[in-house]
Parts: C-alpha cells; structure tokens; sequence
C-alpha cells in the first residue's frame, strides 16, 4: 500500500492557507487590540476566545453538513472555495480599520472592528473542518499518520511563509521608534497566498473521482473499521472505543490549553520579559515551525512504526519539558539569548509529534461516511479548551505575573500525557519500511 504524496501536497494547500491565517491572525490582533484600541489584556483574551466559541459551534456543524453534501464539486470543496472567498474579503477590512482608527480614534471604528473580527471568524468556521477532512476522505485509514505527516507540513509552510515575511517587514530596524506600524502588506501578501491556494485546490483535486476510489477500498477492507454494523446497516462505536475516544479528546483539550496559551500571548510575552521586537519574538516562532516541518515527515514514520500513541505521549512530555525550560530561562534573565531558539526548535519538534497523529487517531475510531462529523468532534475539544486559556492566561498576565505563563501551560501539557495512558484505540500500526523502500511513494 503506498501514499499518493503528490496528492496529499495538493489537498494540504488548503490547510496552509489556513494556517497562514491563523498565524497572522493570533500574532497580530491581540497587538493591535491592546496597542492601538489600548484593550486590557483580560479583556483582549477574551476577544481572542471568541474565535474558538465559534467554532465550538460550527466546525462541527459544517462538518456534519459537509459530510451530507452532494455537489457535483464533492462534498468538501464548496465550503473551501465559498468560505476562503468571503474570509479573504473580510479580512482586508481588520488592517484599514487599525489604521483609521489610530489616525482618527472613534468608538464606532472600534465597533466595527470587534464586528468584522466576528463575521472573519464565522467565514472560516465555515470551511476548516470541510478542509481537514478531505485528507481522511481520500486516504486509506493505514496511511493516514503519514499523509496527515504531509498536511502538517504543508500547514507549517504557511505559517513560516508569514513569520519569514513578517521578521523582515517588520524588523526591529524598521519598527523602532514608530508610533504605529501599517500591518495592511501583510494582510494583502497573505490573502493573495490563500486565493493562490483555494485555486490550487479547484482545479487539481478531483475530489468526486477520488471519494469513489476510496469508497471501493473501504469496501475491500471492513476490518479497519472500528465502528460494528447493525442489521438496519448503521455503524456503532463499542464501549470500550467510546472509552479511548472520551481520553483522547480530553487530551486533546489539555495540550491546546498549554499550547495555545503560548502561541497566543507569547510576542507579547516576548516583548515584555525579553525585551525583545515584534521580528525577534515571531523569529523565535519561525525557529518553532522550522523544527516542526523537519519533524513531520520522520514522525509521520515512527508512528508507523511504534504507533501513533507512543508517538504521541513522547511529543507531550518533550512539549511540558520545553515551556518548564521556558520558565526557568525568564527566572534566570530577562533579556533575549540564541539559547531560545534551539528552546523553540524543541516545541516544534514535540507540536509535530502531537499534532501528525492526534487527528488520525480520532477518525481511525469512525465509519467513512462521518470523518467530517468526527472532524468536527475533534476541534470541539480543541476549540473548547482554546475557548477558556486565552482569558485565563491574559488574566494570569494582567494580575499574576508575566512569568506565571510558561507554568500554566507546562502543567495542562503534563496531564495531556496522563489521560493519554487511558486511550488504547485508534492506534493502527504500519511496519515500517526499511532502507530504499521507505522512499516508495506514488508521485
């Protein structure tokens, strides 16, 4: 059995647009909400939930409906083209506000801003799962870790993409001593990067063609499905799946508390407890997804061959090491030093672990037909848990102490890799091919 690879890259540009979004995205909006709309931390953060509250609501929801649609485009496509389309137009309106607002301060710009925030994240909601899930639908349960290895990659280029050109368009030399700085280049390079993308998608992944490919595959192997058929032909899950499922999904919820509690509040972290700029702290970001893409591919491969759940709870107990580290780094200095970026590089190194088998083990545990539904179940918890650590960090920020982060996140990260222990399903193992033959991929 192989993986088509040139396929998978294709689906996985829409994955990197996604995260081209979201990296500017979660960097630059609590920035501009603190430093030009002058927002308290804690109430920042929560405008920063807001995005996940949505989706608490919509991915599945999408999902769902995207599992049932019959449009001659497939069921996943029409929600990437329409969805990427209106969060492209939206997002344009974020850059001008700022900029309107800091030349002529109004209320009502503000509104307006907080308004347009909401309807760019109601845009996307209504795509992410459709988008996910189009890997899963095309890709035989066995390879899945390996493609899933691939769309990562992709989705870490995206976010590389932006924090490349965000440390030399905003460097330390050409922000020092400015009052405001015009974040509308950006903006207009990353919605050009998701446009690219979006047609990438329509007019080199014949998703109709591909949904019958492996509709006849899953009919030549029921044994990979966990779910048991009824006699009025619905799948169940047993209770002992449902079991590992519920840890999982808890896990899931504990590592992106962690997680996310760093990704979004760290530039300002950065720029408070290092002394460092806008490019230093997203460099630092830069050196965290390069240490990631390295990873994708060889996790990918030690998952097939140790599985996904050993892969996984090492990636966890590298990721509380790191922001421990992290911790006692800010106790011992306070100001930037190059040993940070082999720090980051290891957070890479343990997101990418996570990450390439955690959403495979979810849909492992479903039938064919509900991948979309179980995507969505799958960034329920994720978002959930983003949902509550953006105001609890903020809050921790604004009336603990800077240096109270790293631990918040260290200690969820931590009982991820306890609930982990509890999930023995999803964990489909593939023998690993040795010397040349690990190369053998269909292009």
């Amino acid at each position: 059995m192989k993986l088509n690879t040139k396929r998978t890259v294709l689906i996985g540009f829409a994955f990197l647009a996604i995260c081209g979004f979201w990296q500017m995205y979660d960097s630059l909006v609590p920035m501009i909400l603190t430093e030009t709309f002058n927002i308290p931390e804690t109430y920042s953060g929560a405008i920063m939930a807001a995005d996940n509250v949505l989706a608490l609501f919509l991915l599945p929801l999408f999902g769902g409906i995207s599992d049932r649609c019959k449009s001659s485009m497939g069921k996943r496509r029409p929600f990437i083209l329409f969805g990427t389309l209106l969060s492209v137009i939206l997002m344009m309106g974020l850059p001008m506000l700022d900029n309107s607002y800091y030349a002529a301060p109004s209320k009502y710009k503000a509104i307006l801003f907080i308004v347009n925030l909401g309807l760019i994240l109601v845009a996307m909601g209504t795509y992410r799962s459709p988008a996910v899930a189009l890997m899963p639908d095309v890709t035989p349960k066995p390879l899945r870790s390996k493609a899933n290895a691939i769309i990562n990659l992709m989705g870490a280029v995206g976010g590389v993409i932006y924090l490349i050109l965000t440390s030399v368009l905003y460097s330390k030399s050409r922000t020092e001593g400015l009052l405001h700085i015009d974040y509308l280049p950006i903006f207009i390079i990353v919605a050009g990067i998701m446009v690219l993308s979006v047609v990438i998608i329509m007019l080199f992944v014949n998703e109709p063609k591909l949904l019958k490919e492996q509709a006849l595959y899953e009919e030549k192997h029921p044994e990979e499905n966990l779910s048991v058929k009824t006699e009025d032909e619905k799948y169940v899950m047993p209770k002992e799946v449902k079991r590992s499922l519920g840890f999982l999904l808890v896990s899931i919820a504990f590592w992106f508390i962690g997680y996310n509690a760093v990704s979004t509040w760290f530039t300002t972290y950065a720029t408070s407890q290092w002394d460092m700029a806008v490019g230093q702290a997203t460099m630092c970001l830069t050196v965290a997804t390069a240490g990631a893409i390295i990873s994708y591919i060889p996790v990918g491969n030690i998952a097939s061959k140790i599985g996904r759940r050993k892969t996984i709870k090492f990636g966890v107990m590298l990721l509380a090491s790191a922001f421990a580290a992290a911790f006692l780094y800010t106790v011992a200095f306070d100001k930037f030093s190059p040993v940070l970026y082999l720090l980051f590089a290891i957070v890479g190194v343990a997101w990418a672990s996570i990450n390439v088998n955690s959403l495979p083990m979810v849909v492992e545990m479903c039938s064919g037909s509900d991948v979309g539904k179980f995507t969505g179940l799958y960034y329920t918890f994720s978002m959930s848990a983003q949902i509550i650590t953006p105001v609890i960090a903020g809050w921790l920020l604004e009336n603990v102490s800077y240096r109270s982060l790293f631990p918040y996140a260290a200690i969820f990260v931590f009982l991820a890799y306890i609930t982990m222990c509890n999930v023995h399903h999803g964990d489909n193992k593939i023998q690993a091919k040795k010397g040349l033959e690990a190369f053998d991929t269909e292009a």
